[in-house]
This record gives C-alpha cells, structure tokens and sequence, in this order.
C-alpha cells in the first residue's frame, strides 16, 4: 500500500479519465493510469506480449513486432473466453505495477485511474472511490472519434464494463462530466478540496 491514501478515479472508457486526472495534476496530485501501465505490460519484449503472440499468432503483432491493438480488440470483445484468457495474463502484472508506481506517489493522496476499478476488485486498495458520470452518448462519440473505431465495436466495449449506474452506486464521491472543460476545472477543484478534507 502508498503511504500516502489512494482516491481512486472510476470511469467508462470515454468517460473523460485522462482529462480529469490531468487537472488534478496542475493541482499537485500525482496520478497513475490503469490504461498506461496495461500498454507497458504487454510492451515488444513483454512475457505477456510474449504469451499473447503464442496463442493468437503472428495476426496479433504489427510489422514491426509490436502488438495490434485493434486485431486483439477485435477478438476478445467478440469471444468473452478469450478475453477471460488475456485478463488472467494482464491483470497480475497491471496489479503488480500498479503497486509500485503508488508507493512511490508523494503528494498529499494519489489517483488510481482506473477503467475497471471495481471489476478488478482494485477498490479495496483505495481509500475513498470518484466516479465520473458522463452520458453514454457522449462516451460513444468520444471513443468512436478517438480510436476510429464502429459503434458496435465501441458498444462491445461500453456494455463489458460495469454500468453506469452500477459504478456511481458503489462509488463514494461522483464528478459529473458532460463534456464542458470549463465547468471541469471548477469541478475537479471542488473534488480536490473535498478530498483534502476527507483524508485529514
């Protein structure tokens, strides 16, 4: 465990995560990504990149070696067995990681960003829980504009993860976001000072 209390931030993917914890940052909070330590893990040279071309096969990797995100994307969110497979690969060492980037945080608490905060169980490391609310329209447009990816694809993807409802439920704290930058930065300021409090 971090010396220092681990707030965990809890959203869709679309749900504006990055953004948001980007603004904690200008405020001194350190953070640290589920999404970004997942990409390290299955990094060229990786054991889980490794295990991964092994049972999937060459289709899986680019020219260059590394992996295609859009080829594996394809296949676990149309086959659950498979996607049940790769996470038994991933999540030990995103866990593993995980623990030590948040050891290291020094600033008065730091942000676990995390997609599947509650589906991992990855709450029960953190102190208190803000879930970002943010309509699923939204979310569809965000993601399908970021990674040029169908509708389909992306309501795969949306409807694998916890509702929702289902995340602002187990959540301690909620920040609404429907996409106004502005708004947020008074919003995640609010947040902070709510934070502060809590931990004291």
């Amino acid at each position: 465990m971090a010396v220092v209390p681990i707030i965990g931030l809890a959203g869709g993917i679309g749900s504006g995560k990055s953004t948001i914890a980007a603004l904690f940052n200008q405020l001194g909070i350190e953070s640290i990504d589920a999404d970004d330590v997942a990409r390290q893990v299955v990094e060229l040279g990786t054991p889980a990149l490794n295990k991964i071309h092994q049972r999937f096969g060459d289709a899986i990797l680019l020219t260059d070696g590394t992996l295609n995100r859009r080829a594996l994307r394809h296949i676990i969110f149309s086959q659950p067995e498979e996607k049940a497979w790769l996470e038994s690969v991933t999540h030990p060492a995103i866990r593993e990681s995980l623990d030590t980037a948040l050891k290291k945080a020094t600033s008065a608490y730091v942000l676990l960003v995390h997609p599947l905060l509650f589906e991992t169980q990855q709450n029960k490391m953190c102190r208190y829980v803000v879930a970002i609310d943010t309509p699923k329209e939204i979310q569809i447009q965000r993601v399908m504009s970021r990674d040029r990816i169908d509708e389909e694809t992306t309501l795969n993807i949306i409807n694998s993860q916890l509702s929702n409802q289902d995340r602002l439920d187990k959540a301690d704290l909620v920040l609404e976001n429907a996409g106004n930058i502005n708004e947020m930065n008074d919003k995640v300021l609010k947040m902070h000072e709510t934070i502060l409090r809590l931990i004291k």
